[in-house]
């Protein structure tokens, strides 16, 4: 009798931990429960994936989503939404909403808005500041949570943690590894007045290199200190790269694309505003020395800094437009195109969106394909050529930075424990998303 599952899919390229092979997947429940030759097994649907590649769910673990308080620029439905169409799976939340996110009571928040709404399985960051420390230990404990954010540079929003003392008591109270927006606020504030009115090309000059250099030292030494984990998020500089080498036993780094794609001058004499974010896009010097870290291993994650605001805050004169830019919709087509021009490989892009979140925030059952683990793919058609518009992206905000890229490898399907949630670019499923569960905090059984 020939074994049957709820979905197969069949005849694909799966790119599993020992590589890329061809195989079939057979699904059951929300589940991965065989990988192989299914040619005889029988299936409620049968997916045709020959000619595409199937990979791990890609997980994008910094995105801001902006509910509470700013729905109208970004919400919890409309980027999850977004992140589908992308191909995206998981997405792990930013704690600078209005209000922020730093009781146990707004986290729970943020998870009661996301059932029923948000597309893909979320988490939600605990924002660090120094009134909240004794809350920590409880809220990196809740179900639903990736973890403690701290801001030692400010961004978008209040949340700012900018003396030693301060990130030393975070770090001793929590467990789990904390992220880090690292830019030296004291250095910050020194250089606001080279901002240069309506010139965005002063950005990294008032946020500059020794900003970001000066803040990572710090918290490298502090990390040591206390014997805890870090992890250093959108990694911007050269100089940054060659510190983090020599930390990889207690620190780990994410890199974004905006900042291996765009490139200043260029990019703000282009898009202006628009390519305005935290820490900011630098020369070519520093983008060349982010692609060789992320091929010698130093990089760990790729997140996206999905982080939107309206066109009319962009078009603000500098420096009274906004930092960060959308993001969610765009990383999989673009580094699709970067793997096709032989900047990485395939087999890293996924270290960078599935395994490597895993290993870092410790997922309980996602990011391989494996048997046991969650059924969570993208699947993409790495050769199917299409142009990057705003009206492809449905970030709520109406616009993307990478307007009239035009890409090689694109998303086509989107599938979620077992669930097509997009599938040709259309969503066939909504307000499926569930909270990720992670190692450090599994609930007890009942």
């Amino acid at each position: 009798m020939s074994e049957t599952y709820d979905l197969i899919l069949r005849g694909g390229t799966v790119v599993t931990p020992g590589g890329e092979t061809q195989a079939d997947i057979g699904v059951r429940g929300e589940r991965i429960a065989r990988i192989g030759d299914l040619t005889e097994a029988s299936a409620g649907e049968i997916y045709g994936a020959t000619g595409l590649h199937i990979l791990p769910g890609v997980i994008d673990s910094q995105v801001h989503f902006r509910e509470p308080g700013m729905e109208y620029k970004a919400d919890l439905e409309t980027e999850a939404r977004s992140a589908a169409l992308g191909g995206v799976v998981a997405v792990f939340e930013m704690p600078n909403t209005n209000p922020a996110t730093t009781t146990p009571a707004m986290l729970q928040d943020k998870l009661n808005r996301a059932a029923g709404r948000m597309d893909v399985d979320h988490a939600f960051y605990a924002g660090a500041t120094h009134e909240n420390i004794d809350l920590l230990p409880e809220m990196e404990r809740m179900l639903g949570c990736c973890g403690v954010k701290v801001f030692m540079g400010a961004s978008t929003g209040d949340l700012l943690i900018k003396d030693d003392e301060g990130v030393e008591a975070v770090l001793r109270v929590i467990k789990r590894r904390a992220a880090f927006h690292s830019e030296d606020e004291y250095r910050l504030e020194e250089r606001r007045g080279l901002a240069v009115q309506g010139d965005w090309r002063s950005h990294p000059v008032v946020r500059d290199v020794e900003a970001a250099v000066s803040s990572t030292t710090r918290l490298l030494r502090l990390a040591r200190k206390v014997g805890k984990r870090i992890h250093v998020l959108h990694i911007s500089t050269a100089e940054e790269m060659e510190i983090l080498r020599d930390a990889k036993d207690i620190a780990s780094v994410e890199c974004l694309p905006q900042h291996l794609t765009l490139a200043a001058p260029e990019c703000y004499e282009r898009l202006k505003g628009f390519a305005q974010m935290n820490p900011p896009i630098r020369e070519q010097r520093h983008q060349d020395a982010l692609w060789r870290a992320l091929n010698a291993g130093i990089v760990d994650v790729m997140g996206s800094d999905h982080a939107p605001h309206t066109k009319e805050e962009k078009a603000r004169p500098y420096p009274a437009s906004p930092s960060g830019m959308p993001g969610v919709q765009t990383t999989v087509p673009i580094m699709l195109t970067h793997v096709n021009n032989g900047k990485l490989s395939l087999q890293r892009f996924v270290e960078l969106t599935s395994a490597g979140p895993q290993r870092v925030f410790g997922l309980a059952d996602k990011g391989r394909i494996a048997e046991g683990y969650h059924a969570d793919f993208t699947v993409v058609d790495l050769k199917r050529k299409e142009t990057i518009t705003a009206d492809w992206s449905k970030s709520k905000c109406g616009w993307t930075p990478f307007e009239g890229f035009e890409a090689t490898g694109w998303p086509v399907a989107t599938i979620i424990r077992g669930g097509f949630v997009m599938r040709d670019g259309e969503i066939v499923k909504k307000g499926g998303g569930k909270p990720v569960r992670f190692n450090e905090t599994l609930e007890p059984a009942t």
